[in-house]
């Protein structure tokens, strides 16, 4: 986005969505509304919201009308991630301490379940039934992922194609809904909304590839929390599974895999051959495939600097190192 005036917008249209979010989360519960700012304030890269908030710029609505919806899509994030920390034991995210290390299980299970509320009271702002349904619907397919990445760990035999469902369940629907409920709110034509959505879905599949490739790649300090955290818990991303069909020491990793109770040396191992194996060069080439996917389905979409916006934001999911 090399806008300055978009930029300065949609740096206002964000801030107006924390403001509304760090209001409207408060509760009668004082342990509640501190728990809930505790996940906020630890930030992130609000990048559902900001989807929602372009795409409906690229539909003509403005910021304001959209404020509500972005606020939700991110309390929905934000309540399946203090319920993934739960799952996962995860005691840091973004380096800070989780929910869970503050409060433990119990507190985490109910802050989830609360933000998800909320984000139900501001999306049944909206005349529109179907931006319920697409929220609704989204969030099953959410928990299928989820279950399905629980009862494949450690499992070695994963194929591409398990992945790539896991994952456009896990990620990619979410951040393709946010794109199309631009359209959706603002009564876009269909071949608008279904522009919009699936350059949300290619570009949320590339997303979460390049957040697998960080997970093996990054530094503990940019990533928030321990290199290697998805390994650990037994969770196959596509690195691991080109690895296992490719590197000189199959066996070796496939062993590694399926130990549900890993040294660090083993964890250290198994990174260095999943590296050695090409694994990253490859996943990188496939999350640009994804994004250049993305990107042509801007064709459809009038050209403006919302759009260009919108093909900004996809080289930032491709070229990001947090």
């Amino acid at each position: 986005m090399q806008n300055n005036s978009l930029l300065k917008e949609m740096g206002i249209g964000l801030k107006a969505m924390e403001n509304l979010l760090s209001q409207y989360i408060e509760s009668n519960s004082p342990l509640l509304t501190e728990a809930s700012l505790h996940l906020f304030q630890a930030g992130g890269k609000r990048i559902r919201p900001a989807f929602a908030l372009l795409s409906g710029r690229c539909c003509g609505v403005d910021s304001n009308s959209m404020l509500p919806l972005a606020a939700a899509l991110e309390l929905i994030h934000m309540a399946s991630l203090v319920h993934d920390d739960v799952v996962d034991n995860s005691f840091t995210r973004r380096g800070i301490s989780t929910v869970k290390a503050q409060w433990g299980n119990k507190v985490s299970l109910h802050t989830g379940d609360y933000l998800l509320a909320k984000s139900l009271l501001l999306i049944s702002q909206y005349e529109q039934p179907q931006v319920a349904k697409i929220i609704a619907d989204v969030s099953v397919e959410m928990c299928e992922g989820e279950i399905q990445q629980i009862a494949t760990a450690h499992d070695p035999g994963q194929t591409i194609k398990d992945y790539f469902y896991r994952i456009n369940r896990k990620t990619a629907m979410l951040i393709s809904a946010s794109c199309r409920l631009g359209a959706v709110v603002s009564n876009a034509p269909a071949v608008l909304e279904r522009a919009l959505a699936r350059y949300g879905h290619y570009l949320g599949m590339a997303f979460q590839i390049v957040d697998d490739i960080l997970d093996l790649t990054a530094e503990q300090k940019e990533l928030g929390k321990p290199v290697g955290s998805d390994f650990r818990q037994g969770i196959i991303t596509l690195p691991t599974i080109y690895a296992l069909r490719h590197s000189q020491k199959t066996g070796v990793l496939e062993s590694i895999v399926r130990n549900k109770s890993k040294t660090e040396e083993e964890i250290q191992l198994a990174i260095s051959l999943i590296k050695d194996s090409g694994a990253i060069e490859y996943s990188f080439t496939v999350a640009s495939r994804f994004i250049n996917k993305a990107k042509k389905q801007l064709q459809h979409i009038p050209l403006t600097e919302h759009q260009e916006a919108l093909a900004s934001l996809a080289d930032f999911v491709q070229n990001r190192r947090f």
